[in-house]
């Protein structure tokens, strides 16, 4: 695997986590949305990933070849909404409490969003340095070869 494949594998991942940071901070803002554009409460969303593969051929000691995937990065697939009920919540004030008096919110737990958001910032943080290694080692193999 080449320096440049790291890179790619590195930023696609950089990508998909960029995304899913993007999408967790859309929950977080929209944790007390009780009516969105279809009238329906705001619907938790998630991020699901998919391996970037790549057809990789192989010479077999038969002569034959060999035709195998090898992951090539990541991807976000889709990005779908949770399928948990509103939290219902009794206050016959709020404008858009149903007759009995309850208003729909979303079932958004902030910490679990946070939770996500370290987990997602610290994957980010690690191709940030599996980037920064791989232009090391590059450096390293331009500076050797002048030598």
């Amino acid at each position: 695997m080449s320096v440049f494949d790291n890179l790619k594998i590195s930023g696609s991942a950089l990508t998909a986590q960029r995304l899913r940071m993007d999408v967790i901070s859309n929950n977080i803002a929209n944790a007390e949305t009780t009516r969105s554009a279809d009238g329906e409460p705001y619907k938790r969303q998630q991020v699901v990933f998919s391996p970037i593969k790549a057809p990789l051929t192989a010479r077999t000691s038969g002569g034959g070849n060999l035709r195998r995937s090898m992951e090539e990065g990541v991807r976000v697939a889709s990005i779908v909404d949770d399928t948990a009920p509103p939290r219902m919540v009794y206050d016959p004030t709020h404008p858009d409490a149903d007759a009995s008096g309850y208003v729909s919110y979303p079932d958004i737990d902030v910490i679990t969003e946070m939770t996500d958001m370290i987990s997602a910032t610290r994957a980010y943080e690690a191709n940030v340095t599996a980037i920064n290694a791989a232009k090391a080692m590059a450096t390293k193999a331009l500076e050797i070869g002048r030598g």
